[in-house]
């Protein structure tokens, strides 16, 4: 018994100096450049494979912004990023986007395809482009968006750009994880703007008045800037930057800001508030790592079955 036990217990050492080995080797080409190795990282963290634990504490991060474009439906987010995305490449610099898309109620997977979405920069060589699910995360984002940004910020990108799936006012999770977080507005957006005050109104770091050439935008951005009058302690004043990004106009405004938000005293002070919301974000998921849809819906068959069933007495089995 005790020599099966130890051999059971070598070749359980064994196959983990392997995966070991492997995650080492692969951020290593991660660090070097190599896309395909960075794709198959991301698939190992956003999954929770084994190493992905291992990756993600000896990965060297570097300081590379994190953008995010957040809005309602229909703002135009994927045409703006689009069009940022052109003016990044004249400069000779090269962008990582992670797409947040929601999450099919069958499989749990993206509804939408990156490759739809942002085709005209998909195979270009500087820029890397994934879509991720939001697999029932209700803020905007994906579970698995801090791990899979820390993957990203060890490789050699310029800028890290997150797009959120749009979802109205709830979509403010975007503020924990951006160091500089973009509002996309449009001139429809008017009536409903002093419902947006009290969420996603305090988020911005920046506005964007998109489809600026209908009718109505002119008189959206002087509402905006009357509204942010008073906004940010900081002394950072928030712009409100008219874009119409089909034809690229305001992109090069955008950037600007983009770049002075970066060197700003606002961008400091929210650096201990991201790794704040970092930190109990991960601390919360990695508590409810062992929590499956799948095993509660069918534990669900069985108990909703019971005459007695109650749903919080149903919910107080996982709380241990």
């Amino acid at each position: 018994m005790q020599s099966d036990s130890f051999l059971v217990s070598l070749l359980r050492d064994k196959a983990m100096k392997k995966i070991s080995d492997d995650i080492t080797t692969l951020a290593d080409l991660i660090k070097k450049g190599d896309r395909k190795a960075l794709a198959r990282a991301i698939t190992l963290v956003e999954n929770e494979y084994v190493g992905s634990d291992i990756l993600l504490k000896i990965i060297q991060q570097k300081d590379t912004p994190v953008i995010g474009f957040t809005g309602p439906p229909g703002a135009g987010k994927s045409t703006l990023i689009n069009a940022f995305l052109r003016h990044i490449l004249l400069m000779k610099k090269k962008a990582a986007v992670i797409a947040v898309d929601p999450t099919s109620p069958f499989n749990y997977g993206s509804l939408l395809a990156d490759r739809i979405r942002m085709s005209e920069h998909f195979n270009n060589e500087n820029i890397f482009i994934r879509s991720v699910a939001t697999r029932g995360s209700l803020g905007g984002l994906s579970e698995k968006i801090i791990e899979i940004t820390d993957v990203l910020r060890a490789a050699d990108f310029d800028f890290i750009i997150i797009e959120t799936v749009g979802v109205g006012q709830s979509e403010v999770e975007i503020a924990g994880l951006a160091d500089t977080t973009i509002v996309i507005v449009v001139p429809e957006s008017g009536d409903d703007i002093q419902a947006m005050k009290s969420g996603i109104m305090e988020i911005a770091d920046i506005f964007v008045v998109n489809k600026s050439d209908r009718e109505g935008a002119s008189s959206l951005v002087n509402n905006l800037k009357k509204m942010l009058m008073q906004k940010h302690e900081s002394g950072w004043s928030v712009p409100v930057i008219s874009t119409i990004a089909t034809s690229d106009e305001g992109i090069d405004e955008l950037l600007e800001k983009i770049i002075l938000h970066r060197n700003s005293n606002a961008f400091n002070e929210k650096k201990i508030l991201l790794l704040t919301e970092k930190v109990y974000q991960l601390a919360r998921n990695y508590r409810m790592r062992g929590l499956k849809r799948e095993d509660i819906k069918k534990r669900l068959e069985i108990a909703k079955q019971e005459p007695s069933f109650n749903l919080y007495r149903f919910v107080d089995d996982f709380k241990n």
